[in-house]
């Protein structure tokens, strides 16, 4: 059902207030911040948000039972992966001397590094501010976002799925890396939506019309 009701995974990492805020403004009927995993699976829709490290972001998921929940999510309904929620969905991240993953899709992620450049320019690590994303597929969660429309990034570590048919969009920051990826009724993005005006507002306003198929 577009509009719907959607619950944002609440597992103590962050403010989700602007998250919350962003999807009853383009038309949610309902928004639910939970920890609670009955509201979770009755929701229509779900996003698994992340700010901060994924250490602490893995830690505090699997010390509430979320983890499991996630994973009965993407089983049944669509889900939306933003920032570190995207991340934790890799196998394994560098950060934080290694930390392990949700697994739902293959691949890593890893540190942008200390020598980034882009020519001759030395480039700032964390990678944060208005980039522009190429769309590498024709997907639902695209709908009327121009291709290179640009996005609000804040991360150190960027996603390298296994295959690339799980990536939905591309960034350049020294290096090319994913900025979105897919795996079946599963959209995830490095950038924050909630920070990105108006290209922002329509993926939020698209995750709510999106039924989990593309």
């Amino acid at each position: 059902m577009a509009g719907g009701q959607v619950a944002v995974i609440d597992y103590g990492m962050g403010n989700l207030h602007s998250v919350a805020k962003a999807l009853e403004h383009v038309g949610a009927n309902r928004v639910d911040v939970t920890s609670d995993p009955q509201i979770i699976m009755a929701a229509d829709r779900v996003v698994l948000p992340g700010v901060g490290a994924i250490r602490d972001c893995m830690s505090e998921l699997r010390q509430l039972g979320l983890d499991a929940v996630v994973r009965d999510v993407v089983r049944e309904k669509p889900l939306l992966g933003v920032c570190v929620g995207m991340q934790m969905l890799l196998e394994h991240s560098e950060e934080n001397g290694g930390v392990e993953g949700l697994g739902l899709i293959p691949g890593k992620v890893s540190f942008f590094g200390n020598e980034l450049y882009d020519g001759e320019q030395r480039l700032k690590v964390p990678h944060m501010g208005w980039n522009q994303v190429k769309q590498t597929i024709d997907h639902p969660m695209w709908h009327r976002i121009e291709q290179d429309a640009r996005f609000y990034f804040v991360h150190s570590y960027h996603a390298q799925p296994q295959r690339h048919t799980h990536v939905a969009g591309r960034c350049h920051y020294g290096t090319d890396f994913a900025a979105a990826l897919i795996q079946d009724n599963l959209f995830a993005t490095q950038f924050h939506p909630e920070k990105s005006h108006t290209n922002g507002l329509q993926l939020l306003q698209n995750f709510l019309a999106w039924d989990g198929r593309w």
